[in-house]
């Protein structure tokens, strides 16, 4: 594999031209499952096994694995933003920061019980949208890019989605 198929493994996300029912009712699936399937392709790894690199110069599994609970944490705050106020800025983050901190080094389960609580929120919420929430959006610090709330829906979907990719695509060389 090229460091770009090991970098995108699901390819790099590409912005909907389109948004409908089913893709949004797919999506929406992808994201409820999302945390069962991130803790099928980690359960039974041993400690070397989950500091291993995805990618030369990556992240470990165990990494990926708390930066989606960071990831999704802060999506999940984003949507709530856009849904109470009018086209909030959100705040960016240092992702490469966080995932130096201390709290990188627990064991995984602390982050898959925060992937399953968070996507109960977002389900719950997405499950509740009128079209019109759907339109809302909230404004980029790094972009100045409007993004909707579906448009959003749609990046977490694949950002799961990509994860995991790495995970699995690491875990079947084993």
């Amino acid at each position: 594999m090229t460091d770009e198929q090991l970098r995108y493994p699901i390819g790099k996300f590409i912005v909907p031209v389109t948004y409908t029912q089913q893709d949004i009712r797919g999506w929406i699936n992808d994201i409820k499952e999302h945390p069962g399937k991130v803790r099928q392709a980690i359960i039974g790894l041993n400690e070397a096994q989950l500091d291993t690199h995805y990618r030369p110069g990556g992240w470990t599994l165990k990494q990926v694995v708390h930066h989606m609970a960071d990831s999704h944490m802060n999506s999940l705050i984003r949507f709530k933003w856009a849904l109470t106020e009018d086209s909030p800025t959100i705040k960016a983050y240092d992702q490469a920061g966080w995932a130096m901190q201390a709290d990188y080094n627990l064991p995984v389960e602390s982050s898959l019980k925060m992937l399953e609580g968070i996507h109960q929120h977002l389900v719950a919420l997405f499950e509740s949208f009128t079209d019109e929430q759907w339109d809302r959006y909230f404004i980029h610090p790094e972009t100045g890019a409007q993004i909707s709330l579906k448009r959003n829906l749609a990046l977490y979907s694949w950002h799961g989605r990509h994860h995991l990719a790495h995970i699995t695509n690491t875990t079947a060389t084993f």
